[in-house]
């Protein structure tokens, strides 16, 4: 199995590395970043830069995209290089996925028309306007389109992908070889258990 993920300016790197680590893992499936040109690209922090090691045109047909967020996910929403790179993969994917904002990005190829999806809890709404129907829920799977929550869901997309695209055994021993039994420290994954205020402070730091 082949599995592409696109990088773009200000991604968010978690959404790229935690699938990739999962399905880097994987027996006999190979993952690659990916960008309109080969080299470096800057995550939406500012001080970690990934590099792509293909360009869109070089990886043209892989089994599986995953599509990452990230706070540069609005400004590419037109970037006809990417989304039509996405839109031109899909036709060819066994499985099409996205992580956070990323489910934009497929909806801007035209890919989530009448589907239910998922992104990050503060950007739900705009999933209307790319054709979708936005659900608060942590993975969602239309078919061959699977998009994931914010950031960490990504992991939870990947291993779920992995179970259907394998199987549940491997999903399980690429879960445990990577010792993914999260415990969070607080309750405030979410705006529905996050104490009062928080979610104004989160907003700030994402915006």
């Amino acid at each position: 199995m082949q599995v592409a993920i696109p990088l773009y300016p200000r991604f968010t790197a978690l959404d790229a590395v935690g699938p990739y680590t999962v399905l880097a893992f994987a027996p006999g499936w190979t993952v690659t970043f990916v960008a309109e040109q080969a080299g470096p690209v800057t995550d939406d922090r500012g001080s970690l830069n990934l590099a792509a090691t293909a360009s869109y045109a070089e990886l043209d047909r892989p089994d599986v995209i995953v599509v990452p967020g990230g706070t540069g996910t609005l400004d590419v929403m037109g970037d006809e290089a990417l989304v039509g790179w996405i839109r031109q993969a899909h036709e060819h994917t066994r499985w099409t996925t996205s992580v956070c904002t990323g489910s934009l990005l497929l909806g801007a190829a035209g890919l989530l028309d009448g589907l239910t999806a998922t992104t990050h809890w503060a950007l739900l709404d705009l999933l209307r306007q790319v054709g979708a129907e936005p659900v608060s829920e942590r993975v969602v799977t239309q078919g061959k389109i699977v998009t994931a929550a914010g950031v960490s869901a990504g992991i939870d997309m990947a291993l779920s992908l992995l179970a259907q695209a394998a199987d549940v055994e491997t999903a399980q021993a690429v879960q445990l070889a990577i010792e993914y039994d999260p415990h969070p420290p607080f309750q405030a994954g979410t705006p529905r258990t996050a104490p009062e205020g928080t979610p104004e402070r989160a907003l700030k730091l994402i915006t």
